[in-house]
């Protein structure tokens, strides 16, 4: 046997408008309790202020408020003590001194930097390196070495006056991966 589930839902139910006014939910007693006990507080709060006004005792108090309390006398004001003399000597001398500084005639000169970035046995090695540091937009010197080991080609820049403008060109160089330069003090004949 079959079974009908669409007609087994329950129906809805039809309202009826002959049945009359819907009812209301029932009021609750608490607005008309808090009401009562305002009343309550608002006439016991008159009742005392009519005791305190309607009392002699009060017109006293009310007196004795109203009336400003008497100053008290301040002793006279003493005029203020003359302002006294320095007894310190030390501001005429200082006044008077001459002070003499030695001063040498020439400072020393300073000494020039160079940065060298590297060293080869090779002379093409040493001009491709300088060919790199020349496209930076500076200028660089090979310089042939001899010593104990033989002949060496150094690629040196400089001479710099400040140590300070050797490491701008270093940081510059080391922008463009030509790293390892080393900066010292410069050696030998300062170029004219």
């Amino acid at each position: 046997m079959a079974r009908d589930y669409v007609r087994n839902q329950p129906q809805k139910r039809k309202t009826n408008a002959k049945r009359g006014p819907a009812k209301s939910a029932p009021t609750s007693r608490l607005p008309i309790v808090a009401i009562v006990i305002a009343v309550i507080a608002l006439s016991g709060f008159g009742y005392f202020l009519y005791t305190i006004s309607g009392s002699a005792d009060n017109a006293e108090i009310i007196e004795v408020i109203a009336t400003p309390a008497p100053k008290a006398k301040t002793p006279a004001e003493k005029p203020l003590p003359e302002k006294p003399k320095e007894k310190w000597d030390y501001i005429e001398q200082l006044e008077n001194k001459e002070v003499e500084v030695d001063v040498p005639a020439d400072p020393p000169p300073a000494i020039p930097y160079q940065m060298q970035c590297g060293s080869f046995r090779d002379k093409g090695q040493a001009e491709s390196l300088k060919a790199k540091i020349a496209f930076q937009g500076l200028e660089s010197q090979v310089r042939r070495s001899e010593g104990k080991n033989g002949i060496w080609y150094k690629v040196v820049l400089g001479p710099y006056e400040r140590k300070r403008l050797a490491q701008t060109d270093s940081h510059k160089l080391t922008r463009a991966k030509i790293r390892n330069c080393q900066i010292w003090q410069w050696q030998g004949p300062l170029p004219k």
